[in-house]
């Protein structure tokens, strides 16, 4: 383990502070507006959180997967934004941190992103590729003897990229390579130029800022990163995405759970010496959040084990793909229905916006999780997979 428990416990006191101070206050006017939580993010760069999981060596604090979950736990429990816009960032990092291969270019940007606490957005998705991001129409045009690259992109969405410092965009390895030989590339905010071409107008996660985008960037051919990206994906990106969307899913129904308890408890002082009836209903909440947080640690705990012992590897076999599948599909599963339930407990004070009990907002950002990658397109590859996987 990289981290200490010094480091762990100061950053997660500093994002404790930020979730309750910054995050809480502006959260329904990220939402209302559908703008980027940009305080919430200065705060978190004013705290070094933006490059916690780099490796000591490079200047971060060496956050392990869990450590990393709990941070966007605890952020998302006061706004859903700020907390998805953090797990997607630090999935970002975490491709750069484990893929860079050593190569001095990348460790160089590593090094400068701990010192500037740059957030990193992404770009997988693409016209043409109907939500397939393990293939590209787009491809990398080199010049080797420029030792350049030139790359246009049409995408579906780009997470925050008009925010972010930089972007990692998934592209064919060459015109004449087949869609699923991909490369991942990194483009600094003065190497691309970005059109926006759809609007962001959404239920829920509206401050995610995360509208289709035509890019165009060229760049230094040291920033094509030198391990392909299917093993990028298995290795890291799949793993990063299932388990830190459902920590901070969790957060959000531990968020909901919050406000029940407290409205419980309220119910409960105007009625000394007696049980409300919503108490028990509150306990069966409990049981459920309690079960889903239980998922997340324990699959973000073997991610970290298997990685500590060199195993990488692994993570390409049916096993693991099964395993996060699951958790992707339960904890997506999972979080509207806790946050009903807490709205069942509260009652009309939970309907109403204007409520301290309001859960309308953590609704309609949990109605999101099923969709951000469709668990029925997950469950059919583990359907598939189930017809000739034989857990040893």
């Amino acid at each position: 383990m990289d981290s200490t428990a010094t480091d762990v416990m100061s950053l997660t006191d500093a994002m404790r502070r930020i979730a309750r101070d910054i995050a809480a206050p502006a959260a329904d006017d990220v939402d209302a507006r559908a703008r980027f939580p940009e305080e919430t993010l200065n705060a978190l760069r004013r705290a070094r959180l933006l490059g916690a999981p780099v490796p000591t060596a490079l200047g971060g604090a060496g956050l392990t997967i869990a450590e990393q979950g709990a941070l966007c736990a605890e952020l998302g429990q006061h706004c859903s934004n700020s907390a998805m816009v953090l797990a997607m960032h630090y999935n970002q990092l975490a491709c750069l941190t484990r893929h860079h291969a050593d190569r001095p270019e990348l460790t160089a940007w590593l090094r400068a992103q701990v010192e500037h606490q740059w957030l990193i957005g992404s770009m997988t998705s693409e016209v043409g590729t109907f939500g397939d991001t393990r293939s590209s129409i787009c491809a990398v045009e080199t010049d080797a003897e420029a030792g350049r690259f030139r790359l246009v992109k049409e995408a579906t969405t780009g997470s925050y990229c008009a925010q972010a410092d930089a972007i990692l965009v998934t592209a064919r390895r060459t015109a004449e390579s087949p869609a699923s030989d991909q490369v991942l590339v990194l483009l600094a905010r003065d190497q691309l130029a970005l059109t926006q071409t759809t609007t962001w107008d959404t239920l829920g996660m509206r401050g995610t800022c995360s509208p289709g985008f035509r890019m165009e960037g060229a760049a230094p051919l040291a920033q094509v990163l030198p391990v392909p990206y299917a093993d990028i994906s298995a290795q890291t990106m799949l793993p990063y995405s299932h388990i830190l969307w459902a920590s901070l899913w969790w957060g959000i129904a531990a968020g909901a759970h919050a406000k029940a308890a407290a409205f419980v408890r309220g119910q409960a002082r105007k009625a000394p010496g007696t049980v409300p009836p919503t108490a028990q209903r509150l306990a069966e909440l409990n049981v459920e959040l309690q079960a889903m947080g239980h998922q997340w640690r324990a699959v973000a705990a073997d991610y970290d084990a298997t990685v500590a012992r060199g195993a990488d590897a692994e993570f390409g076999q049916m096993g693991w793909a099964l395993k996060l599948n699951a958790l992707k599909i339960s904890a997506s599963d999972a979080v509207p229905r806790l946050v009903h339930g807490a709205l069942q407990i509260v009652g009309i004070l939970g309907y109403k916006n204007d409520s301290p009990f309001s859960l309308g907002r953590p609704y309609r950002d949990a109605l999101s999780a099923s969709l951000m990658v469709s668990n029925e397109r997950i469950a059919s590859k583990s359907a598939a997979m189930l017809l000739v996987y034989k857990d040893s």
